[in-house]
């Protein structure tokens, strides 16, 4: 008799865009959405933070398992832990939170802690042959009235390019250009950057970190921050992410609003590939959206990057953040 096929392995990686809609799918069908939660806000705050990270299993090309992690720095915590119902019992849920426990050891958080809701019995069997305790603690919570703001429409356009583009000839404008570095950028220089580039295309996701959180990102050694210079000023800025090996994002790309218009772009865009395509990535990617500017996609798109997903989010309006 010819044994069955061997199961793909199982792969755990961090959270993907192009995850969205298949986690939030498993999370349905494991029961783990409730009427207070907004998952694609619990995923976006997670992947905004520098102190939470999400994992997904993936058997083959399917996500059949979830954990995500968070710490205050004192201790740790466990959300959306999930695996499909046919991976149950197969250890696929001990080792998506093994990886996790890593994760949070990884940076030093002392104690980890989880809440199961009451009389889930199995569940609670699950933590208890993980070695997790019932402990003597009354947990109190206080749920935060959102704030009545303008809700908008996000059309997000995923592009990625899987191999160095040809070299094209790019005209370098005649004006007196350099393209620097950032070596141990300060947050009030790079707020300067982010909040001049970003604020015609309401850009507000940095504008939400603390200094702290801010910090730890723009300083990590896997983040790139270089910056576009036209006769000595500022006049752009684009930043690579590296922190996910073997991919990188272009996580950040902009002129200052009266630098547009001037063919610096195409100029700058060229060589920020040249520079992510030096660490030779498995895919270089990027995503924009329909406030970014006008042209940006078939920019993008002339320069290599090809789409490959898009997704429609509602967010709260960040303009009366100014």
């Amino acid at each position: 008799m010819t044994a069955p096929p061997a199961a793909p392995p199982l792969d755990i990686r961090p959270f993907a865009p192009g995850d969205r809609e298949a986690v939030k799918a498993l999370w349905r069908a494991c029961n783990l959405t409730i009427a207070a939660n907004d998952p694609d806000a619990d995923i976006d705050f997670c992947c905004n933070s520098r102190h939470g990270a999400l994992f997904v299993g993936v058997r083959g090309s399917e996500i059949v398992a979830t954990v995500m992690a968070g710490h205050d720095g004192h201790r740790g915590w466990l959300y959306y832990v999930a695996a499909a119902e046919q991976e149950r019992r197969h250890g696929v849920g001990r080792r998506m939170v093994v990886h996790a426990e890593a994760w949070l050891k990884s940076r030093r958080v002392p104690k980890v802690n989880l809440m199961i809701r009451m009389h889930n019995d199995a569940v609670q069997g699950f933590y208890d042959k993980l070695g997790y305790a019932t402990e003597p603690r009354v947990v109190m919570g206080k749920r935060f009235a959102a704030a009545e703001r303008d809700v908008l429409t996000v059309v997000i356009t995923y592009l990625e390019m899987k191999a160095r583009p040809l070299t094209l000839p790019v005209p370098r404008p005649a004006q007196k250009l350099a393209v620097l570095r950032a070596d141990n950028v300060s947050v009030p220089f790079y707020r300067y950057l982010y909040n001049t580039v970003g604020k015609p295309w309401l850009w507000h996701e940095r504008r939400r970190l603390s200094d702290e959180a801010l910090l730890g990102i723009i300083r990590d050694p896997k983040v790139d921050i270089y910056v576009l210079y036209v006769d000595g000023e500022p006049a752009g800025f684009a930043e690579l992410d590296r922190r996910q090996k073997p991919e990188i994002e272009l996580a950040y790309f902009g002129l200052m609003p009266h630098f547009i218009g001037r063919g610096l772009g195409p100029f700058f865009l060229r060589t920020t590939i040249e520079t992510a395509w030096r660490h030779n990535p498995l895919r270089f990617w990027v995503h924009t959206c329909n406030f970014d500017h006008p042209k940006a996609i078939a920019h993008y798109q002339r320069a290599g990057f090809v789409p490959y997903s898009q997704e429609t989010l509602s967010i709260d309006d960040p303009r009366p953040l100014d």
